[in-house]
């Protein structure tokens, strides 16, 4: 799932944690993860949603005020919430040293 910038921190900070898309079928997997710059998110659920199910509380809660304008991702007219949550990148580890070997 790609997100614009203008929403990618609210993702990022967990603010917003679903998103509308409208599409002929399903594009993600719950339980698989999509790279998202740095982080990721994990998909939590899908649910086929109606016109009437779009209230201006859930277009706040996916960020996007003006949401049918921007929701439709090609031909498709189902209409799809998605859950998700962000997990941010992993600390990179520093590799721990070899020993010397010794040699006899």
């Amino acid at each position: 799932m790609v997100f614009t910038k203008r929403l990618r921190e609210g993702v990022r900070s967990g603010e917003i944690t679903c998103s509308v898309r409208i599409w002929t079928r399903p594009h993600v997997i719950v339980g698989n993860r999509y790279r998202m710059e740095e982080g990721e998110i994990e998909i939590d659920s899908i649910q086929p949603i109606g016109l009437p199910d779009i209230t201006p509380q859930l277009a706040r809660a996916s960020g996007i005020l003006d949401l049918l304008k921007v929701a439709k991702h090609g031909p498709g007219n189902n209409i799809y919430l998605i859950r998700f949550h962000y997990i941010p990148p992993a600390l990179r580890k520093t590799p721990r040293p070899r020993p010397k070997s010794v040699s006899q």
